[in-house]
């Protein structure tokens, strides 16, 4: 009872948030005002809070850009953590779109949607995305194409890394930043989770959203753990697979050294 009480206040508090500021979002981005950007960073916290995540984050996010940030992936919630500590766009599977309310939010936060499966298309969404990376929104990709167990990283597909050279190419920009980022789901109530326990956060594609949501408010207290990684200067002659390999590899060391709560030594191959 308890319980179904604290979801319900939760809930209404969500909706007073958004109805509170989804509007004025709204506006700036019709208006292209510059609060587009950190008006979404203000509502995550926010929604961070009430939706019970603490977040501590380690390293700095790069001030300079062009910048694209690479991400592991392993909740709908990662764009909550993420956007509560900065200000950020996301590209996201086109299928996020016509998704109830999260669809919504995901527009107004001027998302990038590409469509994966259209290969022939992959060009065309390196070259929009390289656009907004040109004009100065730090975008982030998550290159596994979809969420794992928040145990492991998966391979990173290469495709979309292309948006770095499309940036120099069709922009005149020099170099792009490419910066990995990880994201781990480490503790409930105060307790190390353990991967028996990560599920409580992590959202694998056949689990149905609203459910997920649901156990999340029930638990309340979910510690997540942010890593700014070192970043790579990216310039044209830069292979596009090895800028992937190097990502995924950087991002794999961040993600186990914030499961396992000790650093560990990045691979020699990666120094």
């Amino acid at each position: 009872m308890i319980g179904a009480i604290r979801i319900a206040v939760i809930l209404g508090l969500f909706v007073s948030l958004v109805i509170s500021l989804v509007p004025f979002q709204y506006l700036f981005v019709k208006a292209r005002l510059g609060w587009q950007q950190s008006l979404p960073r203000f509502f995550h916290r926010i929604a961070a809070w009430l939706l019970g995540f603490r977040v501590k984050v380690k390293g700095e996010i790069v001030q300079d850009r062009p910048l694209l940030l690479v991400a592991n992936h392993v909740s709908w919630s990662d764009i909550v953590v993420l956007s509560s500590v900065a200000n950020v766009c996301f590209i996201a599977k086109s299928e996020v779109r016509k998704w109830p309310v999260f669809g919504t939010f995901a527009v107004l936060q001027r998302t990038v949607f590409v469509e994966r499966e259209k290969k022939g298309r992959t060009a065309q969404q390196a070259s929009d995305i390289a656009l907004r990376l040109a004009g100065g929104d730090a975008m982030v990709l998550f290159p596994e194409g979809t969420t794992s167990d928040g145990n492991r990283v998966l391979p990173f597909k290469t495709s979309l890394f292309g948006a770095a050279h499309a940036a120099i190419r069709e922009a005149g920009e020099e170099q792009v930043i490419v910066q990995p980022v990880s994201i781990a789901y480490t503790g409930v109530h105060g307790m190390p989770m353990g991967r028996f326990h990560r599920p409580i956060a992590s959202w694998p594609g056949e689990v149905q959203l609203m459910p997920h949501l649901k156990g999340i408010l029930k638990e309340g207290a979910i510690d997540v753990e942010i890593r700014f990684g070192e970043p790579m200067r990216v310039s044209a002659d830069t292979s596009r697979k090895e800028l992937a390999r190097i990502m995924e590899e950087r991002v794999t060391t961040m993600l186990q050294s914030s499961l396992m709560g000790r650093e560990i030594t990045p691979s020699a191959e990666d120094q």
